[in-house]
């Protein structure tokens, strides 16, 4: 029971509701849908600012969709014990005359199962940063704006992936900036929980069995030096997950002009994820200098 229970936390989607909407901040926007390559749906909010620049959001796993994070419905531990609205700093973006594209990854939020029903950490799920990036590029209003892209952990993983593959993202000369905030290995993660024992060694078999992949050897990492826009990196220095050397390693194989923004904060991993709702300061400038 604990190996399920334990595998359901690491790798089970449906966990991340969607609510609210941007129109409870006053936002125009329109509900969207699209589709990976794979045929899997994607579904999202196209929250109106300018047309000159746009913004595409990619969520952190599991426990998050579009909106943010919820505690409602959340099993104990929760990671955080109020709502983070990514609404908030949404909305500052549109105030600096940002169009805003966020969507729910697949098995997250109201998209569609992916052909794998388990979440992966970026392997799957860079089809999806591919698919919202094509939706974009192709749309009328948005096909010769200027792309920034904020991403968020398992969402900053899947991003780099999709830089690392052929005719991925490094291809694609509308996109002139990235915010990756608190990229996260599988492995770092388990060694954090102190599962890297017997229980925590089940536990992993049991999901590679799930998502029919290593998660231990799956890595993002050798597709960093891919990346081929200014990219800040953000990760909170006091994270209970936390591998310093993980995050330095990143942060040295980018080729690119890039910034590191260590933020001293509580341990909770979420609170980086608070942080960016309530201070975006830092991202703003980092697009307005780049976009």
């Amino acid at each position: 029971m604990i190996i399920n229970f334990l595998s359901n936390a690491i790798v089970k989607g449906g966990q991340a509701p969607v609510f609210g909407t941007p129109g409870d901040y006053g936002l125009a926007y329109e509900d969207v849908t699209f589709q990976a390559n794979d045929g899997v749906m994607l579904s999202g909010w196209l929250i109106k600012g300018g047309t000159e620049k746009i913004i595409i959001q990619s969520h952190f796993g599991v426990q998050c969709s579009r909106s943010g994070y919820t505690p409602e419905g959340k099993s104990w531990p929760k990671m955080w014990q109020t709502e983070i609205p990514f609404m908030k700093h949404v909305n500052y973006l549109v105030e600096k005359g940002y169009s805003v594209l966020v969507y729910d990854f697949r098995n997250h939020g109201s998209s569609g199962t992916g052909t794998c029903e388990w979440v992966t950490w970026g392997p799957e799920e860079h089809k999806d940063v591919l698919a919202a990036i094509d939706f974009v590029s192709n749309h009328a209003d948005y096909q010769d704006s200027n792309i920034g892209l904020l991403s968020i952990c398992m969402g900053a993983a899947s991003s780099t992936y999709a830089f690392g593959i052929e005719n991925g993202l490094a291809e694609n000369d509308q996109i002139k900036a990235m915010v990756a905030i608190q990229p996260l290995r599988y492995p770092d993660f388990i060694s954090s929980l102190g599962l890297d024992n017997f229980i925590g060694r089940r536990v992993t078999k049991l999901n590679n069995e799930r998502t029919l992949m290593d998660l231990n050897e799956v890595s993002f990492m050798k597709d960093v030096r891919a990346i081929n826009v200014p990219t800040m990196l953000v990760q909170n220095s006091n994270d209970e997950y936390l591998n310093r050397q993980s995050i330095e390693e990143y942060y040295d194989a980018l080729q690119v002009e890039k910034e590191m923004v260590w933020l001293d904060l509580g341990t909770k991993r979420a609170a980086g994820y608070d942080y960016l709702a309530n201070n975006p300061e830092k991202l703003l400038s980092f697009f307005a200098k780049h976009m």
